[in-house]
């Protein structure tokens, strides 16, 4: 888990950054610059369950994806949590009132809100293949980017991508747990109804994942940024940071 203290640490709640399906907690370590300018305390990328270092789950549900980030925070934390894609339905998930975090908001940035039955037996039939072994790192990288979406945004041989790897006897592995495809379909509307806090919903004007129209569906904010795709956090740091100014 990278965990920082911002410029004026111990003001304001803590940014809880949740990374999406196949990527790890350092995808953030390029927004330290800008929150120690912008952000007003302590903030924490977590790698969830089964990603980068952390230990893999059982089996896999947003419920117990949260509850593992969860049982690793301090019990006097207040959270704002911006969470990418996966993590931004855990990050609903751990505002549900039941939960009993104490979350603050929720940013959900490019969570894919329609699911059609084929993507559904692609994501089990991923989840059920076993790990897949590379010669290289260079090889092992570029299927890390492909399965994370950073492809053509982050280059193979940047240290981001090293969270996402493993060398074993050499040969190399991604460090993600197969078995997380398996998490399923999230009950968007049924998250939401289950959370009391302020929630937005947000993707990148060009995210082929989700449309405006999908998320405008269940009845909370939605911020649409111009001009970038599914991975605006890596895209546009600042832009996306900026849904945060409420929150601060």
């Amino acid at each position: 888990m990278v965990d920082e203290s911002g410029g004026h640490a111990g003001r304001g709640p803590v940014l809880l950054l949740l990374h999406g399906m196949g990527a790890t907690g350092d995808v953030w370590l390029p927004w330290a610059s800008h929150l120690e300018r912008h952000w007003p305390g302590r903030w924490l990328a977590p790698d969830l369950a089964g990603h980068g270092w952390a230990p893999p789950l059982p089996s896999y549900s947003f419920a117990g994806l949260a509850q593992r980030i969860a049982q690793a925070l301090a019990p006097d934390d207040r959270l704002v949590v911006l969470g990418h894609s996966l993590g931004g339905v855990v990050g609903l998930a751990m505002a549900a009132s039941a939960a009993g975090t104490p979350v603050d908001a929720v940013v959900g940035l490019g969570i894919k809100a329609v699911w059609s039955p084929v993507e559904l037996t692609r994501a089990a039939e991923l989840a059920d293949r076993p790990v897949s072994w590379f010669a290289t790192r260079a090889e092992a990288a570029r299927r890390h980017l492909r399965v994370s979406g950073l492809a053509g945004l982050v280059p193979p041989d940047h240290p981001v991508v090293d969270a996402g790897l493993r060398q074993v006897d050499g040969r190399w592995r991604l460090a993600m747990d197969p078995a997380a495809f398996a998490v399923g379909e999230p009950d968007l509307a049924a998250l939401l109804a289950a959370t009391d806090v302020p929630v937005v919903l947000a993707r990148g004007e060009h995210d082929p994942m989700v449309t405006d129209e999908q998320l405008k569906e269940y009845g909370v904010p939605v911020a649409t940024l111009p001009g970038l795709g599914h991975n605006a956090h890596v895209e546009d740091p600042a832009a996306v940071l900026a849904l945060l100014d409420a929150y601060r």
